[in-house]
């Protein structure tokens, strides 16, 4: 009687349980997302180590139950794993610890004896691979000239750098810094002057002859005058708690560069209040 009550609830308790975690799983919109309801995959790992370990319960008490049984019975079983133990015999030649008496040395050194025994299949084994591997590497690398894992990593950056080239070549949007040059077209640098007045005026005025930020107007430069310069200015920042932000999280890189281009042609005006001169005379690239 005990037992069917305790197989009852356990049917009870199997059954609620999935239901339960099957409506959980049905409330989420990705129910396989481990980071949106973590709390339900745990409890579905729970559940799942309740089973195994019911059903393992289960054999340690049948397997227990057979021995009494066989005790009771004066019936011995067969060693476990005795197969195992018949094939590594069959892979050495080694004694037994009864037979070591078979195998001691003549030779006495104060009380020491040496057994003539066979090494350990494993040992013996893992002896042999390394002789195999030896002999493959000794032909891969140095007789038909294998390449190296420096090589390897070689050819796989050069092929990386293929697939990049590849990908912007056949993509007009992706902006290439390296390829950066001034801007002149009227379209552009009427672009570059509208952010400019959203974003730089209030630093450098809207004709550019400085405030917080420096002059712009003239030939001094703090980090370097040309158009690279001037779009890594823009696009790093300034000096390192001293100068301007990074516009590279707010400004897109084609914006950017209109920015700089438009920079680049204040050179040479006259603004109404031209801050003093900072920086060093750039004198071209």
């Amino acid at each position: 009687m005990r037992k069917k009550i305790q197989s009852t609830v356990y049917i009870l308790f199997v059954i609620i349980t999935f239901f339960a975690l099957l409506k959980s799983f049905m409330a989420y919109e990705k129910p396989l997302n481990f980071l949106e309801n973590p709390l339900v995959w745990l409890a579905l790992i729970g559940f799942i180590l309740v089973l195994v370990l019911k059903e393992y319960v289960n054999v340690l008490a049948i397997t227990k139950a057979k021995e009494l049984q066989n005790e009771k019975d004066g019936i011995v079983p067969e060693e476990p794993n005795l197969w195992i133990k018949k094939l590594i015999k069959s892979w050495t030649k080694a004694k037994a610890i009864e037979q070591e008496e078979e195998i001691i040395l003549d030779h006495n050194y104060d009380g020491i004896k040496e057994l003539d025994n066979s090494l350990p299949p494993w040992w013996v084994y893992m002896f042999y691979a390394t002789i195999i591997f030896a002999v493959v590497y000794l032909v891969r690398f140095h007789i038909m000239g294998g390449d190296t894992p420096e090589m390897e990593y070689q050819k796989a950056v050069a092929e990386a750098r293929m697939e990049i080239d590849m990908y912007k070549a056949t993509s007009p949007d992706v902006f290439d810094v390296a390829n950066l040059e001034l801007l002149t077209d009227e379209k552009d640098l009427k672009r570059g002057k509208a952010v400019f007045n959203l974003n730089c005026a209030s630093c450098h005025l809207a004709d550019g002859g400085g405030s917080i930020g420096p002059n712009l107007t003239d030939e001094y430069w703090i980090l370097g005058g040309g158009i690279k310069n001037v779009f890594n200015t823009v696009s790093k920042g300034g000096r390192d708690g001293k100068g301007m932000i990074a516009w590279n999280k707010t400004i897109k890189a084609e914006d950017i560069a209109k920015v700089a281009s438009y920079v680049l042609s204040l050179q040479g005006t006259t603004p109404a209040k031209p801050k003093a001169p900072q920086g060093e005379i750039w004198e071209g690239e």
